[in-house]
């Protein structure tokens, strides 16, 4: 009888981890796409530019944001998360800014009847967006899906 309760114990969590995988993948779609800064005047520095339009795809196992140019050029790889964090409620990284590297902290959201809206902040290993603690973002935007990632990388 041991046995048999082992044997069900090792199938159901063998499923709840593939399950799992295969839902963290899943997940990850709703970030898929190419997303544009939705300020109606927004002003950027030398280094911000670079997150204007961002291409979200599959890289690998992982996903990327690519950073677009106004002539829709494809630019550097500006962040890359692993593909299992994608159904966290918030992702939490690092980011290209210039020549370094910025906590960046990405999310995904939805408004009663409005489109669904990606937000990304980049700022010191301090910097939280969800509370009032922690430092101001260097960068913080809210971005608005503009039709399908032509942008992708390794």
């Amino acid at each position: 009888m041991a046995h048999r309760t082992h044997i069900i114990a090792s199938l159901t969590l063998g499923l709840a981890l593939g399950l799992s995988g295969t839902l963290a993948y899943a997940a990850t779609d709703q970030y898929y796409g190419r997303w544009t800064v939705s300020d109606d005047k927004p002003v950027y520095s030398s280094k911000g530019i670079l997150y204007k339009t961002i291409d979200v795809a599959p890289c690998g196992k992982d996903f990327c944001g690519v950073s677009v140019a106004d002539d829709n050029a494809c630019g550097e790889v500006l962040f890359r998360f692993l593909t299992t964090h994608a159904d966290d409620e918030e992702l939490v990284g690092k980011a290209r800014w210039g020549k370094l590297k910025k906590k960046l902290q990405l999310g995904f959201g939805t408004v009663e009847n409005d489109a669904p809206y990606m937000y990304l902040g980049l700022g010191s290993d301090d910097m939280d967006l969800s509370g009032r603690e922690g430092s101001i973002p260097t960068f913080q935007a809210d971005y608005k899906r503009d039709g399908d990632a032509a942008c992708t990388t390794d």
